[in-house]
């Protein structure tokens, strides 16, 4: 199954350090924009699923909460 990569929403952790990224039921957490969307598409592979395309500007993934 593929999923759009704009599905994936990326966004800074309050009182720590790093990101956090959610899709598909998924939360992964990483140092660094790239390193958190390379685990959620690890995260994906493992059940199955993968990102459609690869994106090449992670901050347009970034969202604020």
């Amino acid at each position: 199954m593929k999923i759009n990569a704009r599905k994936v929403k990326i966004f800074k952790i309050k009182n720590r350090r790093g990101y956090a990224a959610i899709c598909a039921n998924h939360l992964t957490e990483g140092s660094s924009l790239p390193q958190v969307y390379e685990r959620m598409q690890k995260a994906l592979r493992r059940n199955k699923m993968e990102l459609s395309s690869d994106i090449s500007d992670f901050k347009k993934l970034l969202v604020s909460l």
